[in-house]
């Protein structure tokens, strides 16, 4: 399997443990990464596409010709990323108008948009190429005794016409390739709620933010009793990480440890935690240790 990595802006400039766990895991899964050099923002909803839509086109297209020269399809993990390329192909395959003036502002770059590249999320990728099957025998430790909650990443359900991939009512594949792992996988209620963080919710109203994402930490802390966070958003990463220091402000303690889910598939590959999960707000050194400590 090979596909153009798709890294957007956060994850080398904020949280390169992220990236670095995907160089390293997603190889010994037998996916190939091909590094799209020159690719520039994706760009996110909030930014460019509510200003000038064609502008906003015109840079998804710059991205996705980038893959199409190399003849591979597009693999992201951020959720943002992955809706603004896949939104993206589809306005321009379906409107011929708006696709004849992305190409003449790729074409004074030497650039065309064609639409053959297609656009994948990493869960997709892992649940439904590599499967939940291979990634269990494939690690050398595991995370059983530990329990897990899931945030499915709100840009990759909805419209579920163009981006699902999953059941976006009940999502599951994150939940089962988390399980894969050997984690214990528990619900609470408002799960599907977003982080919080997305569509530049947090920057223009931050305290708005915070009220939001405290009813969702409250139900989380409520009904479950998780060990860690996993996500497959570097937005979602960022932000329920952050935000807990916040909400701790408050006076009731919130510090539950937030991974990408690649990071805990490196880490139960036996990569080392200095590589591959080294940066956050919350302290994940328990968690990594009880990790690293335990053999498959």
């Amino acid at each position: 399997m090979r596909y153009g990595l798709y890294l957007g802006c956060n994850m080398p400039a904020i949280r390169p443990d992220v990236e670095r766990a995907m160089r390293l895991a997603l190889p010994i899964l037998g996916i190939e990464l091909v590094d799209l050099e020159g690719y520039a923002c994706c760009p996110a909803f909030g930014t460019f596409p509510s200003a000038d839509e064609i502008a906003s086109l015109a840079i998804s297209s710059w991205n996705l010709s980038i893959a199409e020269e190399k003849g591979v399809d597009v693999v992201v993990q951020c959720g943002s990323c992955y809706s603004s390329l896949r939104m993206a192909r589809a306005k321009l395959l379906k409107d011929e108008e708006k696709r004849e003036r992305v190409n003449e502002l790729l074409g004074i770059a030497g650039k065309k948009f064609e639409g053959k590249p297609c656009t994948r999320h990493l869960i997709d990728v892992l649940y439904n190429e590599v499967g939940t099957e291979k990634i269990s025998q494939v690690i050398k430790k595991n995370l059983k005794g530990l329990k897990a909650v899931v945030q499915y990443p709100c840009h990759t359900r909805f419209p579920s016409e163009v981006l699902g991939f999953d059941n976006p009512g009940r999502p599951r594949m994150l939940k089962e390739i988390v399980e894969a792992l050997g984690a214990e996988v528990q619900h609470y209620s408002r799960e599907l709620q977003c982080c919080g963080g997305s569509g530049g919710f947090a920057r223009q109203a931050y305290q708005d933010a915070v009220k939001f994402t405290k009813k969702k930490y409250d139900a989380m802390k409520n009904e479950t009793q998780p060990d860690m966070i996993v996500v497959n958003c570097i937005t979602c990463l960022m932000y329920m990480d952050k935000i807990q220091k916040d909400l701790s402000k408050e006076g009731e303690e919130f510090s539950i440890p937030v991974f990408d889910y690649a990071q805990i598939l490196a880490l139960c590959m036996g990569f080392d935690p200095k590589e591959v999960a080294s940066i956050s707000v919350i302290p994940r050194d328990k968690i990594i240790e009880k990790i690293t400590g335990a053999m498959s």
